[in-house]
């Protein structure tokens, strides 16, 4: 009885990550072993299966997809892509209110490939990492959305700023009220920078705070129970994951307006105060 062709390919991972292999060409058997560190007698079993269901072809001694086995595999990458990200870090993506991603965002997460969790200590709660911090100084161009004020974070980016680093940066309203109110005179030093453009985003930014320079992607989500924030974050290096937080930057960017000077602060009457 031939196999269905989900159990084909997912029930062996030698299987799947040969079709994967396969799919920047043909390959012949040295290439195979070296690259899924395998040996002949282990693959060449699935190799016959995957010819008897036609999905790959040998010619000579190169192996190579057959029509239908592209097609297949065009459509398996996004989705092994994204099981390997879930599984990666799966407490955290499990634990994450997701609605926060736009939607087209979410099918495509499995774009951001091999990601590292970073997760504060308690003791240290509030401090910058310095993986982060290392990634940041040596960065030129810098996107940050954020939802949440972190002084740390802000004092760093006036610093760079002042060294010349692009930013732009996208604030939720209740973070850019803050600091403007608290911190008039370091708001009014950053947005006097060519090399600093503030924005306010229009509605609620659920994202508590997105990362992208010309070195690495950062995302951190708020929990499902928002009344814990952990401050957890995913880094990734890959330039998928930079070109993927490019595009999500630019899609919170279209619900936002440029602050090209320090609001008026109005304060509340004294008997309008709660």
């Amino acid at each position: 009885m031939k196999l269905e062709l989900v159990e084909l390919i997912f029930l062996s991972d030698k299987r799947k990550q040969l079709l994967l292999f396969l799919r920047s060409g043909p390959k012949n058997m040295d290439e195979i072993t070296e690259t899924l560190q395998v040996n002949s007698t282990s693959i060449l079993p699935q190799i016959k299966k995957l010819k008897d269901m036609s999905l790959v072809i040998q010619e000579d001694k190169m192996y190579s997809l057959s029509l239908i086995g592209k097609v297949l595999v065009e459509k398996m990458q996004p989705l092994v892509s994204t099981i390997e990200l879930f599984e990666e870090n799966f407490d955290y993506w499990s634990e994450k209110d997701l609605q926060g991603i736009p939607l087209p965002f979410r099918k495509k997460l499995g774009e951001l490939g091999k990601c590292k969790l970073i997760q504060p200590d308690l003791d240290r709660m509030f401090e910058l990492d310095q993986e982060v911090v290392e990634n940041l100084s040596g960065s030129s161009n810098v996107l940050e959305a954020i939802a949440y004020f972190h002084p740390p974070m802000i004092s760093l980016y006036q610093e760079l700023a002042k060294k010349g680093v692009q930013f732009s940066i996208l604030m939720s309203e209740p973070v850019l009220q803050r600091y403007y109110s608290d911190y008039t005179e370091d708001f009014r030093d950053m947005i006097a920078l060519k090399n600093v453009k503030i924005f306010r985003y229009s509605g609620e930014l659920r994202i508590a705070s997105l990362t992208i320079t010309d070195k690495f992607f950062m995302i951190s989500l708020f929990p499902k129970n928002q009344k814990h924030f952990d401050r957890e974050s995913l880094i990734c290096y890959e330039p998928s994951a930079l070109n993927f937080g490019t595009e999500l930057f630019n899609e919170l960017l279209a619900s936002s307006t440029q602050v090209t000077e320090v609001p008026q602060v109005t304060e509340i009457p004294q008997n309008q105060e709660r």
